[in-house]
């Protein structure tokens, strides 16, 4: 693991997802009402949907294409027809960045 510059903290507006590749591999980077920031792995375990077309409901994240939702804080798919969870990562903001440890992808 090695924790990777991602983006600005203002690239990611308040309540909402800002979609985020690095190695080849797609994450998403979230940030709740209450600022704080999360990441998982970018695509629906369902059918490979990016995420980040989806909606953030409070520290759940909705996939576009079938309206599955994981929390984001843990990766636990919540609602049908998801069932396999999404990976997590960790994130720190450091001086108004934000940056998340990824697997050497």
């Amino acid at each position: 693991m090695a924790w990777i510059d991602a983006m600005p903290v203002s690239a990611v507006d308040t309540d909402d997802m800002c979609r985020f590749d690095h190695g080849g591999t797609t994450f998403v980077i979230y940030r709740t009402s209450s600022n704080e920031f999360y990441c998982t792995e970018g695509l629906c375990t369902h059918q490979r949907v990016h995420l980040s077309g989806g909606l953030l409901l409070d520290y759940e994240v909705e996939c576009p294409k079938h309206n599955g939702r994981f929390d984001i804080r843990t990766g636990q798919a919540k609602c049908r027809p998801v069932s396999l969870p999404l990976k997590t990562y960790p994130v720190r903001v450091e001086n108004g960045r934000v940056v998340i440890d990824l697997p050497d992808v």
